[in-house]
């Protein structure tokens, strides 16, 4: 008994061996499967999502078309086309399997970044599109000399609701890790962001309008501005030296222009306003002392407040605030009016107006006709861009990319229109904090001469390695290159020709560190040159001379460090010029990764 019991025992254990391992491997495939469904199903559906997200990309380019092209009836159809694709591809990322995949340690980070990028344009098609397609851009721009208050109070709320959506998504996919990616996803990712970010500027843009609009335009009472043509043949850090003004009065949204003038009328102050102790250590008691030298310095607020004053002592009249257009505003503007007349001279044609002004002009007319022309052109088109019929899209098209540029600023004395302003591209502000490291190239010209117009300038800003104290460091190469002529210039153009050489054009280059940054050091044509150095606004300054002749081109080339950051990206804050700046910024992966 003891012995034969012994083999049945051994049987038993074998048998219970053999069930165990038949239960384990069972078990094992079954999850096996399970996990094979889930890949498969998630292939599927991932298929599904890519084709449904392709479909709605398209369909949000052909609603761009039709709402620019005015067709709003097919405007609704792509829209319900489009909201139609968006809310499949959110369906087919938003089930358990995927939800699944994306806790895996593989695919997760991608699985979760085409949930969101289907999120996003679903929440865009739902909430913000339609508001945008309901509001009639129309109440934006004024009829007949007159903008309907009443009207555009009536979509503030509704451009606010879109504005609000955008936000939202443009802060859930930045939120979004990309280190991780594949590269095809990353930089779809990327492009939604640049898309995004280029629609909440108008949406913005659009809200602010709304809600500052009605009591900028006297809708509490009658308002008076300073309506300022920036010149940028003779280049100011903001745009270009403070020319001719006008006094426009404003009330219930009826805008008039009141009186012309220019900053030669105001003269010199002396004794000089006060200026700020940064800035003047930079530029003496220059924006005190001279009314077109008020902007030597980059912040738009500070130089409308002491140009403000100085109208203030010289007219006696207080103004609510400063706005600044240049020459290449009423380009924009007059595509979308067409040519306008100017009594007893050429008519004024978008192609053309900014070598009229900037070049004809010193050209044909001596000083004193120089004045009346440039009042004479700033009020024919201000008559037209309030009067005439004009296509509302066209024009909005014209203000987004002027403001986009900088090349439209305005500063309100009332802190509370201000603070609704913040610090969008509007405001020409020079933030003390930066979300972005941002590099300043600012740029003030030193020949006391009209050059400005025949210079082309690019800017290069390459990130670099990070450093052990949290900075990361910046490389910056700027280019600046004449087009003068060697000869045939009037002495308008030329001026007081500081440099020596009529001909030959002399620059300030300002460079501005990003805020709690350094600038380490540059170079001019590869050799060690004397730069000035200062602080403005949290920001290291260095400010370097730079000297072209006709046909040449000078390079600056700095070295600067950020504050504490791990971000990979920068930005350029730039003077507006003449012809816009060639740039490139070269990203780096973030000293996270």
């Amino acid at each position: 008994m003891t012995h034969s019991g012994v083999p049945r025992r051994r049987r038993r254990s074998r048998r219970r061996t053999r069930a165990l391992v038949r239960r384990v491997l069972l078990g094992g495939l079954v999850v096996l499967s399970l996990v094979g469904l889930t890949g498969g199903w998630i292939g599927f559906r991932g298929w599904q999502a890519r084709a449904h997200l392709l479909n709605a990309a398209g369909l949000a380019r052909q609603l761009s078309v039709d709402v620019v092209g005015g067709d709003a009836a097919r405007a609704q159809r792509t829209l319900a086309a489009l909201q139609e694709q968006a809310d499949a591809a959110r369906t087919a990322t938003g089930d358990p399997g995927w939800w699944l995949g994306q806790r895996s340690p593989y695919a997760g980070d991608d699985l979760e970044a085409v949930r969101q990028i289907a999120v996003a344009i679903d929440d865009l098609a739902r909430r913000a599109f339609p508001t945008l397609l309901r509001t009639d851009l129309a109440g934006l721009v004024p009829r007949e000399g007159r903008l309907d208050l009443a009207r555009l109070r009536s979509v503030s709320a509704e451009l606010s609701g879109a504005d609000r959506a955008v936000e939202e998504t443009r802060t859930r996919l930045a939120a979004v890790p990309t280190d991780d990616l594949f590269a095809q996803l990353r930089d779809a990712l990327s492009s939604l962001r640049a898309e995004i970010d280029r629609l909440a500027d108008l949406t913005g843009a659009a809200d602010q309008a709304a809600r500052v609009l009605p009591p900028l335009l006297g809708a509490d009472g009658p308002r008076r501005y300073l309506l300022v043509s920036q010149n940028p043949a003779e280049l100011r850090a903001t745009g270009g030296m403070f020319g001719a003004y006008a006094m426009i009065q404003a009330e219930n949204g009826r805008v008039t222009l009141t009186r012309q003038g220019t900053s030669a009328d105001l003269t010199r102050f002396d004794p000089p306003l006060p200026v700020q102790p940064e800035q003047r250590r930079l530029w003496n008691d220059l924006p005190g002392r001279y009314p077109a030298d008020v902007n030597l310095g980059p912040d738009f607020p500070t130089a409308a407040a002491l140009y403000r004053e100085m109208v203030r002592r010289r007219t006696g009249t207080a103004v609510d605030g400063v706005l600044a257009v240049d020459p290449v505003v009423l380009s924009y503007l007059l595509k979308a009016t067409g040519p306008v007349p100017v009594p007893g001279s050429p008519a004024l044609v978008g192609d053309t107006v900014v070598r009229a002004l900037l070049s004809d002009a010193y050209r044909d007319l001596g000083t004193r006709e120089q004045d009346t022309y440039f009042a004479a052109a700033g009020a024919a088109v201000f008559d037209a861009f309030l009067t005439k019929n004009v296509n509302v899209r066209a024009l909005l098209s014209a203000f987004d990319r002027s403001v986009a540029e900088r090349r439209i600023l305005f500063w309100s004395v009332h802190p509370e229109e201000q603070r609704v302003l913040g610090d969008s591209r509007l405001t020409g502000t020079l933030p003390e904090k930066d979300t972005v490291p941002t590099v300043g190239v600012f740029l003030n010209d030193g020949s006391g001469a009209k050059l400005g117009y025949y210079l082309r300038f690019s800017a290069n800003l390459t990130v670099g390695d990070c450093q052990s104290d949290g900075r990361r460091e910046l490389r910056l190469r700027v280019a600046v290159h004449s087009t003068a002529p060697r000869s045939g210039l009037s002495e308008s153009v030329t001026g007081l020709a500081l440099s020596g050489d009529p001909y030959t054009a002399r620059t300030f280059v300002s460079v501005y560190s990003p805020t709690g940054g350094a600038v380490l050091g540059g170079r001019l044509d590869g050799k060690a040159a004397a730069m000035g150095s200062g602080t403005d606004r949290r920001r290291q300054v260095t400010v370097a001379t730079v000297e072209v002749k006709p046909g040449a081109t000078r390079t600056l080339d700095l070295t600067l460090l950020t504050g504490k950051t791990s971000a990979g990206t920068a930005e350029l804050q730039l003077t507006p010029t003449v012809t816009p700046w060639t740039t490139q910024v070269v990203s780096a992966p973030s000293c996270d990764q």
